[in-house]
């Protein structure tokens, strides 16, 4: 199980590495998928769903803090990782140290629910991130429609949120 940790810990990092800094994201990504999470939790969702909004959650605050010691002028090597990480540890390991993270019957394809949906939300919402991006730059530095930034990461966390529930909750 300690090897399973390690790998997860290896794999992830390079994830967040691939965030670039120099496309911001706002302040209203950060609130949606806040609220997203909060929803989840109170209405009973499932941790492997819920989790996916927590680990969108830590990557928008990642590239935001990113971003802001940018523009202050505050920027350090590896700051990427040290960040990341250390909004991950900041979160994950008191849920590991209460029990929550860690328990033998909260488990998705052997590993715990918590940290499978945080790694696949954090990856769902780079990819969202990145095709928002992609189709900007497509379209000559212009979105296709109102609030395009917004509306792709939290629809893929959504539609991914969906399919977690209907396939391995819902079987």
């Amino acid at each position: 199980m300690r090897v399973k940790k390690i790998i997860f810990v290896i794999f992830s990092f390079p994830i967040l590495m691939f965030a670039s800094y120099a496309k911001a994201v706002c302040p209203v990504c950060i609130v949606a998928v806040s609220a997203g999470l909060g929803l989840s939790r109170w209405f009973g969702v499932d941790d492997v769903v819920s989790s996916v909004w927590i680990g969108a959650l830590l990557a928008s605050v990642s590239i935001w803090t990113i971003i802001w010691l940018d523009k202050k002028g505050w920027g350090f090597k590896y700051q990427k990782i040290i960040i990341s990480g250390a909004y991950y540890v900041i979160v994950l390991v008191p849920l590991y140290y209460y029990g929550i993270i860690g328990h033998p019957l909260n488990k998705i394809f052997g590993i715990d629910k918590i940290i499978f949906g945080s790694a696949l939300g954090t990856a769902v919402f780079l990819v969202g991130v990145w095709l928002h991006n992609y189709l900007k730059q497509k379209n000559n530095g212009k979105s296709f429609f109102s609030y395009q930034k917004v509306v792709i990461p939290v629809g893929a966390l959504l539609l991914t949120s969906l399919i977690l529930w209907t396939l391995i909750i819902k079987k």
